[in-house]
């Protein structure tokens, strides 16, 4: 395979696997763990010459001053710290004049001692946390492979990071046991973690008929814009039993995310920062929002107009197309024996990354808020589009047109709920001025808000708005009765 040096790209993003789907933990959700399958027999330990190819490799591709060596798993600290120290030895040994490495890693946090954190803190790691809540929250499907909950050593993990004053941010998967508890879930993660950067990530488990054990009265009923899609009890809790997952079926599990809660998440965790935290607390949502509202990259695949640049490397040295795709058909090849900047420049590749625009339903195309969300990621879009882009999903005619995101409901109400102080919080970066001053707008605003509370009469509109009377809204709360 031959291509040009103008036809790759200048950077990219990887995420490598080096003990592939291996983990400590059985996190029901996890679609990871079955990758396991795809290699019978393996050790799942990346080899020391494998190592080596892949760092050389990725400075070598990169046209940038800067480059991410980014580790990701299953758990990748399994490895071991002697593997990452070697990491940083190739890194050093190929690094181009003048190239800043940055390194990161996503880890579960449980095998976290004073060694790492001292590892990571001599070599400016920034440290990603998989942390889902408060403890029951988190417990509720983050387990070890025992069962038993993991809460407290991820406290323990994170307790130590912060001692050694490593980086790091919060990973927070959203499912069926957090999902309504916004507020909260991110005043958890800002105050008992002194997480400044938070990054939420809906859990969408996917079915086919094939894979529903139960008797489900809706698993036959056609997916429809109208309803939800089928929901079905989860068929597998443990490696045990799990199926090796691929992006198929149009049923999703009780553990999964709907929509509207998605949506309404976000929704409660922005009313909260937006008053209090906009320039101390990062929410990647917030941010990628941002730059789409200020019409810039927004520097994250889910939310970009193409994409096919965010691929994963597994342990032996398989390139696949995306971290979710991790799965035959979208199997690249093997830098071993082609090198990696042709893989990822490949017309395989190339179509991947193109089909995220190509392939969206004319629902997207007309849709008022595709420049914020682009059709999301193309792994959920197992629904089908309304006939008019008025009301969002659940609204319309079905037309039978493919491809519409299973969190298109969810977008919508998110996006136009932030429309307004987007608007204004792009605006100030325009003019120089800091985003930050819309918290003072917001404090105007609720204080005019509580004057106008105290003065409505119990029969009259509600001052938010909502079209109620005031003893049925905001005055029914001010008069609940007290413990």
């Amino acid at each position: 395979m031959t291509n040009s040096l103008n036809n790759y790209p200048p950077a990219f993003h990887l995420l490598a696997k080096p003990s592939g789907a291996t983990c400590n933990l059985d996190c029901a959700y996890c679609f990871f763990l079955s990758k396991e399958m795809l290699y019978p027999g393996s050790r799942f330990r990346m080899a020391d010459a494998m190592l080596e190819s892949y760092i050389r490799q990725l400075i070598e591709a990169h046209q940038t001053p800067q480059v991410n060596v980014a580790w990701q798993g299953g758990e990748p600290t399994l490895m071991g710290l002697d593997f990452f120290r070697r990491s940083i030895e190739y890194a050093e040994r190929y690094r181009k004049p003048g190239m800043q490495i940055e390194y990161t890693i996503q880890t579960n946090g449980t095998l976290i001692d004073d060694d790492w954190a001292a590892f990571f803190r001599q070599h400016n790691f920034l440290v990603g946390i998989s942390i889902d809540g408060p403890r029951a929250m988190h417990d509720a499907y983050r387990v070890d492979k025992g069962g038993q909950p993991t809460f407290d050593k991820v406290m323990r993990g994170l307790g130590l990071l912060q001692k050694h004053g490593v980086e790091y941010n919060t990973l927070t998967t959203l499912h069926h046991a957090n999902a309504d508890h916004p507020v909260e879930v991110y005043r958890f993660l800002r105050d008992d973690c002194g997480s400044g950067y938070q990054q939420y990530i809906p859990i969408i488990e996917r079915l086919d008929h094939s894979d529903d054990a139960s008797d489900h009265a809706s698993a036959n009923a056609p997916l429809s814009p109208s309803l939800p899609p089928p929901v079905t009890p989860a068929p597998w809790t443990s490696w045990r039993d799990r199926p090796l997952y691929t992006q198929a079926g149009d049923l999703v599990t009780d553990r999964s995310v709907t929509a509207e809660q998605y949506g309404r998440f976000l929704i409660g965790v922005f009313e909260e920062w937006v008053r209090r935290d906009v320039g101390a607390v990062y929410v990647q949502m917030f941010d990628v929002a941002l730059a789409n509202w200020v019409g810039e990259p927004s520097g994250l695949c889910v939310h970009s107009k193409t994409c096919g640049l965010a691929l994963a490397l597994e342990h032996n040295g398989d390139l696949y197309a995306c971290d979710h795709y991790v799965e035959p058909a979208y199997r690249l090849g093997n830098i071993a024996e082609t090198p990696m900047i042709e893989l990822i420049a490949s017309p395989q590749q190339q179509k991947f990354g193109q089909d995220k625009f190509d392939t969206l339903p004319r629902y997207c195309l007309e849709c008022d808020v595709r420049f914020a969300c682009h059709g999301g990621c193309p792994k959920d879009r197992f629904c089908e589009a309304p006939r008019s882009p008025g009301g969002g999903v659940g609204s319309g005619s079905p037309d039978g047109e493919p491809g519409l995101n299973y969190l298109c409901a969810g977008y919508k109400l998110f996006f136009h709920h932030i429309d307004q102080p987007m608007r204004f919080m792009a605006d100030m970066l325009r003019r120089g001025r800091a985003p930050a001053e819309i918290m003072q707008v917001y404090a105007a605003r609720d204080a005019a808000l509580q004057q106008a509370l105290a003065a409505a009469g119990r029969n009259d509109p509600c001052p938010c708005g909502s079209g109620k009377k005031f003893k049925q809204c905001h005055g029914r709360q001010a008069h609940a009765p007290t413990a």
